[in-house]
């Protein structure tokens, strides 16, 4: 197969979409997000991870802590591609992730999510800015 063959190929692929968790297997303390790769988005926080460099600091001081053959990566809900290969799943993504947060709850001590500001909260932040 030539180059540019395999380029289109590749394009024409497909990778898995969906909701992942990560989940601490000593304290079950989980992380909760949406990726339109899940196996890129694996691969990246387990770098992220090593390298000291998660934007999550709470799961990662956990990393360091326990190991990393105490943290399985789970797949909780894949979206299959449509035929539509211009199709945006950003929209269902963000629908799914909040539904996947509201019944699983992983802030505090179950979790490492932080909760999402409200809309409300958002514009508020937004006036309060403006104002300083």
């Amino acid at each position: 197969m030539d180059k540019k063959a395999a380029i289109l190929a590749y394009k024409a692929s497909r990778r898995p979409i969906g909701i992942f968790q990560v989940r601490n297997l000593v304290n079950e303390k989980i992380f909760v997000g949406s990726t339109l790769n899940l196996d890129a988005m694996f691969n990246r926080i387990r770098f992220q991870l090593y390298a000291g460099s998660h934007p999550n600091k709470a799961l990662e001081e956990d990393w360091k802590r326990y190991g990393t053959g105490k943290f399985a990566f789970e797949v909780l809900e894949e979206i299959f591609p449509r035929e539509d290969l211009n199709y945006d799943y950003a929209t269902d993504l963000e629908t799914l992730e909040d539904l996947w947060l509201e019944k699983l709850q992983p802030y505090g001590d179950k979790g490492y999510n932080e909760k999402k500001k409200t809309r409300e909260e958002r514009l508020r932040m937004i006036a309060a800015n403006r104002e300083a």
